[in-house]
């Protein structure tokens, strides 16, 4: 288990050489799952991938853990979203990095950010 600043747990799933969410599930000719990592095939597609984008955004009214798991969940759920990682200051405006396959569409990232409690610092916008 992975728990969060705040001490709420996070159940992590281990699927051998990487952890679930890096490596999908790939069933071969065996019948076993095994992770992309783990095959051959896997090692060619990931070599391929795109090039990520990393977003920052400054989000104002954040105190503690729970607002910071609070964003991270709302935008870690639009599509194409990898990653998030905020660099919390309390009360202040918070830098929060958002890495995704793709540009991030402005009015989805308002609305995930809204939906948590908190609003975009006008820079952001």
């Amino acid at each position: 288990m992975t728990e969060l600043s705040s001490g709420t747990p996070l159940p992590l799933i281990n699927s051998g050489p990487s952890c679930a969410c890096c490596a999908p599930a790939d069933t071969t000719t065996d019948g076993h799952a095994h992770g992309a990592a783990g095959t051959a095939s896997g090692a060619a597609a990931s070599s391929g991938a795109a090039a990520e984008i990393t977003t920052v955004l400054q989000v104002t009214g954040m105190t503690c853990g729970h607002c910071v798991a609070s964003v991270t969940e709302e935008l870690g759920a639009i599509d194409g979203v990898s990653a998030v990682d905020v660099d919390l200051v309390p009360g202040g405006s918070s830098a929060v990095s958002v890495t995704s396959a793709a540009e991030l569409d402005s009015a989805a990232v308002e609305a995930a950010v809204a939906e948590a409690g908190y609003s975009l610092a006008p820079s952001s916008r």
